[in-house]
């Protein structure tokens, strides 16, 4: 079912998606669609709640500044890529409670699972102790989404490189340590 409600989304978008159009992809009668999603909202959810059911760790590249830069690059990618099915579950979380629930539940998941990126950068001695890292994370990768998603602004290479420089600047400055 979520492989249907998945291809539907690259297809068509989130504005062409119906409980009708995912069931008949999935070969199912809708009231069996209804009975266990209620609506196009819980078919999102789940497909968010799928999402962080996975095994992807942040990369590890021995710095950082890399990591961040790196993290960035995965990021882009997603955002980019076509069929856009990043961009329009991030239309339907607008849209639908449930999808906007199991998007926070994501990307809940996401921070935690990145923490390590800041531990490691403390252990190696390339940013203070004390550093936030939801705070210095969001700084990191929020100039991607805001670059791509707010200003719907073509591609910039250089940008997840760029934003983790600044995020790093930041850090070392003890922008994200508390008290600051």
């Amino acid at each position: 079912m979520l492989d249907a409600v998945r291809a539907e989304l690259a297809e068509h978008g989130y504005d062409s998606l119906t409980v009708d159009t995912v069931a008949a992809r999935a070969g199912v009668h809708r009231t069996t669609v209804y009975r266990r999603w209620g609506d196009v909202g819980g078919l999102l959810a789940d497909v968010y709640d799928a999402a962080g059911d996975d095994d992807w760790e942040p990369p590890d590249t021995g710095s950082l500044h890399g990591d961040l830069a790196a993290l960035n690059e995965e990021i882009q990618a997603a955002m980019v890529m076509r069929p856009p099915i990043m961009e329009a579950l991030i239309a339907a979380s607008f849209r639908s409670e449930a999808a906007a629930d199991a998007q926070r539940r994501l990307w809940e998941d996401r921070y935690v699972r990145c923490e390590v990126i800041v531990e490691r950068a403390i252990g190696r001695a390339e940013i203070p102790p004390g550093t936030g890292a939801r705070r210095l994370l969001v700084t990191a990768t929020a100039p991607v989404y805001h670059h791509l998603v707010l200003l719907r602004a073509p591609l910039d290479p250089a940008l997840p490189a760029d934003a983790a420089r600044t995020a790093v600047l930041a850090a070392v400055a003890g922008a994200f340590t508390e008290g600051s």
